[in-house]
């Protein structure tokens, strides 16, 4: 059963949160939190992501960049479908922007987010059927021990994890960013063979 009350209100609480500057672990957050998600009763997809970027903290919006369209172009959706609230439920692991390293890259998820929130929060959206793990985080939280010890393994051994008995559908995927261009061009059986199934799914459960 859906309660779209109790996940309206857990998702007000998560947007009001600020344990990473109130009570962070190690440094706290460098600027003012700004909890993005898109949390959905209705949804059976489940994008489960890394944590906002630079422009997602400014426009409160998940994947509004180069990413976000490399994104729905795997999933094969246009932008209507993919930021329809009844379709796609969209909740990274850390809700805010974490910052940057000094090479410009964005620092890895808020190590407060996931403990505090992700296990009520995936409770409360009980049709997913379908999660997609976007990088090593998301991975970790819900593949458990059948993530493998690197992203390439585990995103190439898609066919396994999919295959494991009982619960949610997981696919494991890289991050969409730019930063991914070369590991694509790497790893050709991704585009080859892992996005066309993941297209079907998609659709599957879309139409």
């Amino acid at each position: 059963m859906v309660d779209e009350d109790a996940l309206e209100s857990f998702a007000a609480t998560i947007r009001a949160c600020r344990i990473c500057v109130e009570n962070p672990i190690g440094k706290p957050l460098p600027h003012e939190p700004r909890p993005v998600l898109r949390p959905s009763s209705s949804a059976r997809i489940l994008i489960a992501s890394q944590a906002p970027g630079t422009k997602v903290h400014i426009t409160g919006m998940p994947f509004t960049d180069a990413s976000g369209d490399r994104l729905r172009s795997w999933l094969g959706v246009t932008s209507e479908e993919f930021y329809d609230i009844d379709k796609f439920a969209i909740v990274p692991m850390g809700f805010c922007f974490p910052g940057q390293d000094a090479k410009g890259g964005d620092l890895p998820p808020r190590r407060e987010c996931a403990p505090a929130w992700r296990a009520p929060l995936m409770a409360l959206m009980p049709r997913i059927d379908l999660v997609l793990t976007i990088g090593i985080y998301a991975q970790s939280w819900h593949m458990g021990a059948a993530r493998r010890p690197s992203l390439t393994e585990t995103v190439m051994d898609w066919r396994a994890i999919w295959d494991q008995p009982g619960g949610r559908k997981v696919l494991p995927l890289p991050h969409p960013s730019w930063r991914n261009t070369g590991w694509l061009k790497k790893n050709p059986w991704f585009e080859m063979d892992l996005l066309p199934f993941l297209r079907s799914e998609i659709r599957y459960r879309l139409d």
